[in-house]
């Protein structure tokens, strides 16, 4: 991972490119655009170029596209190229001609490549485990948003956001995505449930699917057990659990018949039939004893039968790992700031959102090679470091410093960083600081005007 690293840098220094391909190659843009990739030849928004941009705009605090533009603008004149117009119209168009499919290549390849160069010590009882969770964001209330990803019901109109919804797969090891999926808020087969499902294909034989209580139906473990996928994930509390019945396997630990339920709508007749008569499925009971924590009692359900091979104290402890999926969606969301994207058509939101994916993978690659050289794991790394020192070195990347010498201070500044080991940590939910006491917004805007004279 860190040779690889040291020869895209040298690539790059090599081509002249922009300092963000020294994260994802020209090449690997390429070929992710297939024949996309012969779009504007001749212009200064290359579709390198363009991506190289967007990406440099996702990761900024301030995220506006006249940065953007300035900072290209600026990086040219030290590069002793001719300068580009500081005028945001012709990246946007650029940015707009991106096709989605190329973008979530991109994504899906990134978050993959980083889990395949890890270590084997990285992975779980050597399976990678896909932790899976889902969320929301915004965009600006436009007619275009407001038409494909609705508001909320329950506000009024004029007062709400254009909101969708998130699923996304992490990889436990790394903390790369692997797949996710956008679609509307509310509507039928708009759950992270029916999500989740459209990403099946991102999983192979022998994952470990890691997951809440939302995911944990009948069919959802039946469809993922059908493709030789296991999954652990926690019981519904409104769901039975009685563990004098089935195989005991231990105290608090049990193997259990669930006959299949009637088949729901979205589920066609050939897809049910295929599906086996009943699930054999273990449970393991935990109990919460530490101060602070509001489950008390919860129940693990899992397709990993084996008690000899993995233990019920192996298998809560991988549950526990399913808050990595929180993390790295809080990640994504504040340090990132993809909680509210800022484009006003859906397919430019849309590829805002798999660009804000696509940092986060470069981030993650970014971690994972420090960690190597620290002899740590990626998780012990903090991530909003890691992007700060990605901000102030990938600029100087293409300087005349030596290139080994370059890199290393950069992975040695990543690593520096490490986040507390703060186990079983008691913090209750109360803010300090008050919020300003402006009125909430109950009607349209410019309902609250005064009328012209």
């Amino acid at each position: 991972m860190v040779p690889r690293f040291l020869a895209a840098v040298a690539r790059a220094r090599q081509h002249g490119d922009l300092y963000f391909a020294a994260l994802l190659e020209r090449q690997t843009i390429t070929e992710a655009f297939g024949e996309a990739s012969s779009l504007w030849q001749g212009w200064i928004y290359t579709p390198a170029t363009t991506l190289w941009v967007f990406l440099s705009q996702c990761l900024s605090p301030d995220h506006s596209c006249r940065e953007a533009v300035t900072r290209l603008a600026a990086w040219r004149t030290l590069q002793g190229l001719a300068p580009c117009s500081t005028e945001t119209g012709a990246y946007c168009t650029a940015r707009n001609a991106l096709p989605e499919a190329a973008c979530r290549e991109l994504v899906r390849r990134t978050g993959r490549e980083v889990e395949t160069e890890a270590p084997a010590e990285w992975l779980w009882r050597g399976r990678r485990v896909c932790v899976v969770d889902g969320s929301t964001i915004t965009m600006p209330d436009t007619p275009e948003n407001q038409a494909e990803y609705p508001q909320a019901k329950t506000q009024r109109p004029g007062c709400g956001l254009p909101i969708a919804r998130i699923v996304v797969v992490f990889s436990l090891a790394v903390g790369t995505v692997l797949e996710a999926a956008i679609g509307p808020y509310q509507g039928k087969q708009t759950g992270e449930n029916s999500l989740l499902r459209s990403l099946h294909d991102a999983l192979t034989a022998g994952d470990v699917v890691l997951a809440d209580r939302y995911f944990s139906g009948w069919f959802d473990v039946a469809l993922l057990q059908q493709r030789g996928v296991e999954i652990v994930v926690r019981k519904h509390q409104l769901r039975a659990t009685d563990f004098r019945r089935g195989e005991r396997l231990g105290r608090d630990d049990h193997v259990v018949r669930v006959p299949k339920p009637p088949r729901p709508e979205w589920l066609s007749p050939e897809s049910y039939a295929a599906l086996p008569n009943e699930l054999e499925l273990r449970e393991v009971r935990l109990r919460v004893k530490q101060r602070g924590f509001r489950t008390k009692l919860l129940v693990v359900v899992t397709t990993l039968l084996d008690a000899d091979a993995f233990s019920a104290g192996e298998i809560v402890d991988l549950y526990r790992r399913r808050w990595q999926a929180e993390l790295h969606l809080r990640s994504l969301k504040v340090v990132l700031q993809m909680d509210h994207l800022r484009c006003k058509t859906p397919h430019r939101a849309r590829n805002e959102f798999y660009m804000h994916l696509l940092a986060y993978n470069l981030l993650r690659r970014a971690m994972a090679a420090a960690a190597i050289e620290a002899g740590v794991q990626p998780w012990q790394i903090s991530f909003k470091s890691t992007m700060q020192s990605l901000g102030n070195y990938l600029p100087l990347l293409g300087g005349g410093m030596p290139l080994e010498a370059d890199c290393q201070a950069l992975l040695d500044g990543i690593a520096a960083h490490r986040v507390g080991n703060r186990p079983d940590r008691f913090e209750p939910r109360r803010l300090k600081r008050r919020p300003k006491p402006h009125a909430l917004l109950m009607r349209p805007r410019h309902e609250y005007k005064r009328p012209a004279a």
